[in-house]
């Protein structure tokens, strides 16, 4: 039985256009991160037969496996709920997200140099990649990470509440090889709500995270 599931998209494949087209969203959903939850669901089989053989010759690239293929799953089904189609600008108090505009004033010391930090750390990521506003739980504030492919390059614990995808799949069709104009107007269509909701789970959750 499969563990992992492909989320249906929160919206139709047109929802996010013109910044990123229909073409992209269905590819990229369909078939990309479809690929990642196969791939998980497929190591997992394979690792439980390495341990009813007990035959550990290929246990270091199926743990990689394993890392590759969940932590792609579990980042575009961030992605996903990310984005929406009347989102953009930046959080403000009077659409209910002020908790977490504070937070970004406060780590980052404004928005528009937090904007500028993830911007950079999605654009120059070397080859495939993600930029992350993440919530780290030792000292409870806001951090952005470059992850390299999906899962490397992140303090262990932290929780992703933003993601920006960098993989040329995520715009290559649309932006071609300019992918600082796609980073630049991914900003046009973040879901601001979804991101604040997301900090405060993480917030409150955060002492289940790490033991003390």
């Amino acid at each position: 039985m499969a563990i992992y599931t492909l989320p249906e998209l929160p919206y139709d494949y047109s929802a996010l256009a013109p910044v990123i087209s229909p073409e992209i969203i269905e590819l990229h959903h369909d078939k990309h991160h479809a690929t990642y939850v196969k791939g998980a669901n497929d190591t997992l089989e394979q690792l439980a037969e390495a341990r009813d053989k007990d035959q550990w010759g290929a246990l270091n690239g199926l743990e990689k496996n394993l890392a590759f293929h969940l932590s792609g799953h579990i980042l575009h089904s961030i992605y996903w709920t990310n984005m929406t189609g009347d989102g953009g600008g930046e959080p403000l108090e009077k659409d209910g997200v002020g908790e977490l505009a504070d937070a970004i004033a406060e780590y980052f010391g404004s928005f528009d140099r937090f904007k500028a930090q993830l911007s950079k750390a999605a654009a120059t990521t070397q080859g495939s990649g993600w930029g992350v506003l993440a919530y780290e739980p030792v000292s409870g504030r806001l951090v952005v990470e470059q992850v390299y492919d999906h899962q490397g390059n992140v303090g262990q614990g932290s929780v992703p509440i933003l993601v920006f995808d960098a993989w040329e799949h995520a715009f290559y069709l649309q932006y071609k090889n300019q992918k600082v104009d796609f980073i630049e107007a991914m900003w046009k269509v973040v879901n601001w709500q979804d991101v604040a909701r997301r900090y405060t789970a993480a917030k409150e959750r955060a002492h289940n995270l790490l033991l003390t």
